[in-house]
């Protein structure tokens, strides 16, 4: 199951359940976390921070260790892409 919340499936997850209990997409002032703690209560970009993103740590097989890895990259790059369009630099 932790598998399963990374990668592609793990980011369409997050905004179909953050949707559906009527969660905002992001904070407008910090969407990325850098200066506050996560409130994925109230902000669906903030599970990833919150949660996602430390699941590979605890991952006990050298195979689920390795699908983590590349799921989380996925996550990262998508991360990254959005905050270059919330920026306006792509």
């Amino acid at each position: 199951d932790r598998l399963d919340a990374m990668g592609a499936i793990g980011i369409a997850r997050v905004f179909t359940v953050g949707g559906s209990l009527g969660r905002k997409m992001y904070d407008p002032h910090d969407p990325f976390c850098t200066a506050r703690e996560p409130d994925d209560g109230r902000w669906n970009l903030d599970h990833f921070y919150r949660k996602l993103l430390k699941l590979g740590a605890g991952m006990h097989t050298g195979t689920a260790r390795n699908m983590a890895g590349r799921r989380e990259a996925v996550m990262r790059e998508y991360l990254a892409q959005l905050q270059r369009e919330i920026e306006g630099r792509g």
